[in-house]
């Protein structure tokens, strides 16, 4: 059941940009959302992430603590760490919407996700990861790779709710408790009926699976 008083992932993920990425109809189509974000202080950090089907039910919250080198491998580590997670939870053929608050994190994953649709593999733009995240970016991309669709939406810190999971991570240990669930969308409309003509969705050729 979608929590009330508070817009779901998807009503974000519309309303905000995908760098590189135009918004066509079939944007709002997405089966889950996840919204990650990392925090940075001299004595520790935190990784949080958030997941939702496409009607607003919650799938996971996760906060940890973490030590990371600077606030910006800290946005890699997070975004790594839910969508992992998505991935052990998600039918195969997802088509996901991912929400962070780092304007050259979600410019990153948008040009990963052109790339897989390049004959070549080139990304229309150079992309360029922070130092110490390497390691996670290919596991970024890897989890890309996984999905039938992704693409990133840049959101304000003050709308995403993973900030306060990865900002206060001790006062949201509890979350990390919560069973895990694997929760299954309501099919999106021109799948549940059969006979609905889908020819009037403008083609886009930024709608193909992506690949590491």
């Amino acid at each position: 059941m979608a929590v009330t008083g508070r817009p779901t992932l998807r009503d974000l993920f519309d309303e905000s940009p995908t760098p590189h990425i135009a918004h066509p109809p079939r944007t709002h189509q997405r089966h889950f959302y996840v919204a990650t974000d990392g925090s940075y202080r001299p004595n520790g950090g935190g990784l949080g992430a958030v997941i939702e089907t496409r009607d607003g039910e919650r799938v996971a919250r996760i906060a940890l603590p973490d030590v990371p080198p600077d606030n910006n491998v800290s946005e890699y580590r997070a975004l790594h760490l839910g969508l992992d997670v998505l991935a052990n939870r998600a039918p195969p053929g997802a088509r996901v919407g991912v929400l962070v608050d780092h304007d050259d994190l979600a410019a990153n994953v948008n040009n990963a996700v052109l790339a897989g649709d390049h004959p070549d593999w080139k990304s229309p733009k150079r992309i360029v990861v922070p130092a110490g995240s390497e390691h996670h970016w290919r596991g970024i991309q890897a989890r890309i790779a996984g999905f039938e669709e992704l693409r990133a939406a840049r959101i304000d810190s003050r709308e995403n709710p993973a900030h306060p999971l990865a900002n206060a991570p001790g006062e949201y240990e509890h979350v990390n408790r919560r069973p895990d669930r694997c929760v299954l969308p309501d099919p999106p409309e021109f799948e549940a009926d059969s006979g609905t003509d889908v020819s009037y969705l403008p083609p886009s050729r930024f709608e193909g699976r992506a690949s590491d």
